[in-house]
């Protein structure tokens, strides 16, 4: 029988509908601060963009933890469960962060709260995914999981940007800092009132799984399957200088090369705006020429040289918009490249697909820690160039990485990706 609804159509779990909407609004929320909050925490508290990269590494620890837990705990409490738990943390800590290290500039509170708050959004979104890959018919779940990196992506920090850029003007940044936290509860909302399917509801595990267990078989595949370890590393720096950029691009495009902050908000949301609409092209592209091959040209090198064109040409050109705007774009399509990493990790454990998809989350929430920790590190004794370099030094290794990343017998041209299947993924 054909699709009768519209979200049937767009491969869209017909249940679920209400929860995509509340992921791209939480989503949107934790992106408003993504473009401004650096040196806004510089200006308060922090003293430095050195001292502001600390609390975002502190914060990319938690994120990296919480992502890998994510599709362990949804297995044993059940996803609805981990999403409320992702919730509450990010109020919670969002609210002391807010009232007693940020408002006070109190900069050991901010390491502490903002740290801790890391654990929210990769409970809360990650749960959903789990909830998608339990629900969705086998024969579309390609297509649901990549509605939910849409919902993802185009909240952080795409939509979340433009809505800083609304809204610095009328609240400030500290006021648009509450704003988010409204739009967070909303997204919520959202989906643990309106999502009603039951699947969510229970523990998917079988019963005799313990919860030691269930964490320790998500990471002995490294060492079983060491290509799934080396996925996992090209993972993380897939998205570790993205990361690593909103730490200090803030005050280059927005004060040095004079664009002002609303500018350079728009520009991060093309940046990305742009990245989300090229990532089903390279899944395409990777599905027609190779997975390996469409990873290390267009994903590595080709992040290597709009890595560097982002920061240096608009440096020698001076403060020409539309040529930020120009290698920004450039930037966007080639970390595209890196789409068919999702296909490519879980092929090369057949067998154990779920732990090659928990690795493959736990590098991207690596990311979160290691971008801002390369900043950390660097940006003192080497500035911002040298901090490029490293980012597009680490864009090199990942397209050398890659070539190792041979399937068993491989085919000289690769089937289309396998969907994620049963519950044996549900520990990602």
């Amino acid at each position: 029988m054909a699709p009768s609804t519209l979200p049937d159509r767009l491969g869209i779990p017909k249940a679920l509908v209400l929860g995509y909407l509340g992921v791209l609004l939480f989503m949107v929320g934790d992106g408003v601060e993504s473009g401004f909050i650096a040196p806004y925490m510089a200006d308060h508290g922090a003293g430095t963009e050195i001292h502001a990269s600390y609390v975002i590494t502190a914060y990319g620890v938690t994120v990296m933890l919480a992502s890998w837990l994510s599709g362990a705990l949804s297995d044993l409490w059940g996803p609805r469960r981990v999403m409320q738990l992702g919730l509450a943390v990010w109020i919670v800590f969002d609210l002391l962060f807010l009232t007693l290290a940020l408002a006070p500039h109190n900069y050991p509170l901010m390491l502490v709260f903002y740290g801790l708050r890391g654990f929210g959004y990769p409970l809360f979104a990650f749960g959903f995914l789990v909830w998608i890959t339990a629900t969705a018919p086998t024969a579309r779940m390609g297509t649901a999981v990549g509605w939910f990196y849409v919902a993802f992506t185009g909240g952080l920090p795409t939509l979340g940007s433009l809505v800083a850029g609304a809204t610095n003007p009328w609240f400030g940044r500290f006021g648009t800092l509450w704003v988010a936290l409204g739009i967070i509860a909303i997204g919520g909302a959202c989906c643990l009132l309106g999502v009603r399917e039951r699947t969510g509801f229970a523990r998917l595990a079988p019963a005799g799984v313990r919860p030691v267990q269930s964490l320790l078989s998500s990471l002995s595949i490294a060492w079983t399957h060491p290509k799934v370890a080396v996925g996992c590393v090209v993972r993380i720096i897939n998205t570790a200088p993205e990361f690593g950029f909103l730490v200090f691009l803030p005050s280059f495009f927005s004060k040095e090369l004079g664009f002002g902050e609303g500018r350079w908000l728009t520009l991060l949301a093309v940046i990305y705006g742009t990245n989300v609409l090229c990532n089903l092209l390279f899944g395409v592209i990777g599905d027609t020429i190779g997975w390996r091959r469409t990873i290390a040209t267009f994903g590595g090198l080709g992040c290597a040289v709009t890595t560097l064109a982002l920061y240096f040409v608009p440096k020698v050109v001076g403060g020409h918009y539309w040529v930020a705007i120009v290698v920004g774009m450039l930037y966007g399509i080639t970390l595209a490249g890196f789409v068919p990493i999702s296909a490519l990790v879980p092929a090369l454990a057949p067998e154990n697909k779920g732990g090659a998809m928990a690795l493959l989350n736990l590098g991207a929430g690596g990311a979160a820690f290691v971008g801002p920790a390369v900043v950390s590190l660097f940006l003192g004794p080497l500035g911002p160039g040298g901090v490029v370099l490293i980012f597009a030094g680490l864009y090199v290794v990942s397209a050398l990485l890659t070539l190792c990343l041979t399937l068993p017998d491989e085919p000289a041209a690769p089937a289309p990706p396998a969907a994620p299947v049963g519950r044996t993924a549900l520990r990602a």
